[in-house]
């Protein structure tokens, strides 16, 4: 109905915001937020849903009316929840449609200054000295900050034991437990470990993209530390519930793209050390493709989970019971996952915490 995509929007439009009040995807929603009300004439409020490792805005999101007044903002966690769990209430592919990726940028790998690691070929040295004995500790199983270490780990070629936080735990907690000791090193975005890292408390030993960060120009990439061809980038992006009306998509799709490409976003981007992702006409398919080559990754480094990685977690369970979780989602089902046959000792992730976290 072009009527309808003519005038939208009529009303005030709701951004849904999976990971709470204050964090990386909170802080973008709002200053998207902010421009998109400028240029509707129209409110646009941040609700924040966060819970069930970061599922309920999404499944709140999966059930609004398609009509273009309900929107999600969320990170490279929908494409990896498309992989690493089969007991969500929606489907990741299936029920929202991609309207524009918005910002990538990169995490950074830390140490608590206690470890005495000051480089990533400290650190790399320090876990080869000791296979098997120091942890990495992420915001929970499944998640980019787990995913990213698992893929460093394995580019490193050294093995760790994963610690990851508490159902209730978030990314300050995991950070707060970093300083603390009782991990040796993780993945953060730069933004939330900035002040610890000023102060001290944190060390940062590169930062997880293909470019160094402008909020730590110092601090070299992963890949010129030592780990060639590294690369774990965060990204976000906005979906809708399927079933929008193809205008009021494509009316989305020209009204941010717009406001990512006006100076104010872009400023507030490079402030917070985000990139902005080139807006225009094949923002979808460019979500599409981004979304792609992460699911391909999931499964290459969920077969290291299986089969190579010891975990520490508060409420063990079997392996079965870990793979169960899984759901092979049918646009990635030409991949295959190995080590389902592996048996193994070692305690296992809850299942519960398969579900993405940041």
């Amino acid at each position: 109905m072009p009527g309808v995509a003519e005038q939208y929007p009529t009303k005030p439009v709701i951004i849904i915001e999976p990971f709470g009040a204050g964090g990386g995807p909170d802080l973008l929603a709002r200053a998207l937020a902010q421009q998109l009300s400028k240029l509707w004439g129209q409110p646009v409020a941040v609700e924040n849903i966060p819970g069930a490792g970061a599922t309920a805005g999404p499944a709140q999101v999966a059930k609004s009316p398609p009509d273009g007044y309900t929107l999600l903002l969320t990170t490279s966690a929908q494409a990896y929840s498309a992989v690493f769990s089969k007991a969500l209430p929606y489907d990741p592919l299936k029920d929202f449609i991609p309207i524009v990726p918005l910002s990538s940028q990169p995490y950074v790998l830390v140490a608590g200054n206690s470890a005495g690691i000051t480089t990533v070929g400290e650190l790399i040295a320090a876990a080869k000295s000791k296979p098997g004995q120091l942890k990495f500790g992420s915001t929970g199983v499944g998640t980019g900050t787990h995913l990213g270490l698992e893929k460093f780990n394995l580019a490193a070629g050294i093995k760790a034991v994963h610690s990851p936080g508490g159902p209730a735990d978030a990314i300050a907690d995991v950070i707060a437990h970093n300083i603390a000791g009782d991990t040796t090193y993780m993945m953060a975005p730069i933004s939330l470990a900035l002040p610890d890292i000023h102060k001290g408390k944190l060390r940062a030993l590169g930062v997880s993209g293909a470019r160094r960060s402008s909020l730590l120009p110092e601090v070299p990439t992963i890949a010129e530390a030592g780990v060639a061809g590294f690369n774990f980038p965060i990204w976000y992006g906005v979906w809708a519930p399927a079933g929008t009306p193809t205008g009021v998509v494509d009316k989305l799709v020209k009204d941010i793209g717009y406001v990512l490409g006006g100076r104010d976003l872009r400023d507030w981007l490079a402030k917070n050390g985000g990139e902005p992702m080139k807006p225009g006409f094949r923002h979808r398919l460019t979500i599409l493709l981004v979304a792609l080559p992460i699911l391909a990754l999931c499964v290459s480094i969920l077969r290291v989970v299986v089969a190579n990685t010891d975990v520490v977690c508060p409420t063990p369970v079997t392996q079965s019971a870990f793979l169960k979780s899984y759901r092979p989602a049918s646009a990635i089902s030409r991949f295959s996952i190995e080590g389902q046959g592996h048996k193994s000792a070692r305690p296992e992730v809850p299942a519960q915490a398969v579900a993405v976290r940041f």
